[in-house]
C-alpha cells in the first residue's frame, strides 16, 4: 500500500511534464519611456536555456535583468525580437512559467496550507485530496509541514518565502523565474535557504532562471552565470560552475570563481562607464 507521502510523491510526479522545457530568448529589445526621454533596457540580448538547467543573470542594478525576467514570463512584451517556451512563442502569462519575486506576496487571510492550496488551481483535474496530499508534499520539502496551519502574519521572512516556493513548485511548471526572491533577508537565512534550494532543485529538476545582484549567491546557486551589462542590458559574458553540489556560499572554490566573474563585471562596466 502507498503511504500518503509516496502517495503526494507520486502525484507530484505525474504532475511533471514530458516535453523538454527549454527557453528560447532570441534578439530581444525594450525600451521604456521616462522623464528624460527613451530608455532602452535591453538591447539584442539572446540566450538558450536548457531542461532542468539553473541559471542565474547577473548585472548591476538597471541592467533590464528583472525586464527579461518579466517577458519571458509574459507580463511584458518586447519591443522586438521572441521568446519561445518549448518551442512555442511567449505571448502571455502562462502556468508553465511561474515567477517568485522578492516579496513573498502571500495572502494574509490565508492560512500557511491555503496559500500553497491556492497555487494548485492552476491545476483543475486534481481531487480536493489530491490538491491537499500535493500541498503537504510541497510543505515538506521546504520544511514547514508543522506550520500548515500558522497564519502569514506568524512567519519570518525566510518562512514567507519559504511557502512562496512551495506555493511556486506545487502546480509543477516547466519553468521557475525567480527576481532576487532572497534579496530582503538576512545573511544567515539567505544561507539557510540557498541550501534548501539546492536540494530542492537536485530533486525536481525544474528549469530555473534566477535573477540576482550578488555575484556569490549566482555562483552558489547556478550551473551558468550570465553576466549583462548596464545601459542598455546586453549579455557580455557567461560563467559555466562547475563546482559539485550542494555548494557552500563561503567555500573557498566558490570564491574563486565569484572573484574572475567580479573582475569580468566590473571590467565591462567601467569600459562602458569610460565611453559613456
Amino acid at each position: 500500500m502507498i503511504g500518503q507521502h509516496d502517495h503526494a510523491s507520486a502525484l507530484a510526479e505525474e504532475l511533471q511534464v514530458i516535453a523538454p522545457s527549454k527557453l528560447s530568448i532570441e534578439n530581444v529589445s525594450k525600451s521604456f519611456r521616462s522623464r528624460a526621454g527613451q530608455v532602452q533596457a535591453l538591447d539584442r540580448v539572446s540566450l538558450n536555456v536548457a531542461e532542468g538547467e539553473f541559471v542565474c543573470l547577473v548585472g548591476a542594478s538597471g541592467c533590464g535583468k528583472s525586464t527579461l525576467l518579466n517577458i519571458i514570463a509574459g507580463l511584458e512584451k518586447p519591443d522586438a525580437g521572441r521568446v519561445l517556451a518549448d518551442g512555442k512563442l511567449v505571448t502571455s502569462p502562462g502556468r508553465q512559467r511561474l515567477v517568485m519575486f522578492q516579496e513573498s506576496a502571500l495572502f494574509p487571510w490565508l492560512n500557511v496550507l491555503g496559500n500553497v492550496l491556492f497555487g494548485l488551481k492552476l491545476k483543475p483535474h486534481l481531487t480536493k485530496k489530491d490538491r491537499l496530499d500535493v500541498a503537504r508534499y510541497y510543505l515538506e520539502l521546504v520544511g514547514l509541514t508543522r506550520f500548515e496551519r500558522a497564519n502569514v502574519h506568524e512567519l519570518s521572512g525566510g518562512m514567507k518565502q519559504r511557502v512562496a516556493l512551495a506555493r511556486a513548485l506545487a502546480p509543477n511548471p516547466r519553468v521557475l523565474l525567480m527576481d532576487e526572491p532572497f534579496a530582503a533577508l538576512d545573511a544567515l537565512t539567505r544561507e539557510q535557504l540557498y541550501g534548501d534550494l539546492q536540494q530542492i532543485w537536485e530533486s525536481r529538476r525544474k528549469t530555473i532562471v534566477f535573477v540576482t545582484h550578488n555575484v556569490r549567491e549566482a555562483v552558489c546557486l547556478g550551473d551558468r552565470v550570465v553576466l549583462f551589462s548596464p545601459h542598455p542590458g546586453r549579455i557580455k559574458e557567461q560563467f559555466g560552475i562547475d563546482l559539485p553540489r550542494p555548494r557552500d556560499i563561503n567555500s573557498v572554490d566558490l570564491a574563486e570563481y565569484s572573484s574572475e566573474i567580479t573582475r569580468a563585471l566590473k571590467g565591462f562596466t567601467n569600459d562602458q562607464l569610460a565611453y559613456a
